[in-house]
């Protein structure tokens, strides 16, 4: 007999399993109301990837599209509707002027904030309802699972 811990036979990483795939179709959903609180015709990922902008500044898109992890035509069709709705400007790269910058404008960084003030407005007040002990392991363990 052993010791060793069978993942498939572990009730409690069932549970962790469960969870986190509750935790997933939140977010899913949270994205969906956030880019339709931005514009109803931007999509969550387009919603992802102007947050990516106004959080980071500038960038070019292969990079986006790295962060997100997506296909580069994923990232040029959202970039277009994002320009299209003057959420997003494309410039000039000034250190190699074949490239091209995408930036949010300060109408799509205003709209992110708005958007991103009321989300954290309600993550704060469920976490305020738990001790801050909780709330520190809480981020610690989602810390070492990000780690993987």
């Amino acid at each position: 007999m052993t010791t060793e811990r069978r993942i498939e036979d572990d009730p409690a990483i069932g549970a962790v399993e469960q969870q986190l795939g509750v935790l997933f179709n939140r977010v899913r959903l949270v994205w969906k109301e956030q880019a339709a609180s931005v514009h109803p015709d931007l999509q969550p990922v387009g919603y992802k990837l102007l947050g990516l902008l106004v959080r980071g500044g500038p960038a070019h898109a292969g990079a986006l599209a790295d962060q997100l992890m997506t296909d580069k035509s994923v990232v040029s069709r959202q970039v277009r509707i994002l320009v299209e709705l003057g959420l997003v400007e494309r410039r000039v790269d000034e250190h190699d002027a074949r490239a091209r910058l995408l930036e949010a404008t300060p109408t799509g960084i205003a709209r992110v904030h708005d958007v991103r003030s009321s989300t954290q407005g309600r993550l704060r007040e469920r976490l305020a309802m738990w001790p801050a002990g909780d709330v520190e392991k809480f981020a610690e363990l989602l810390e070492r699972l990000n780690e993987i």
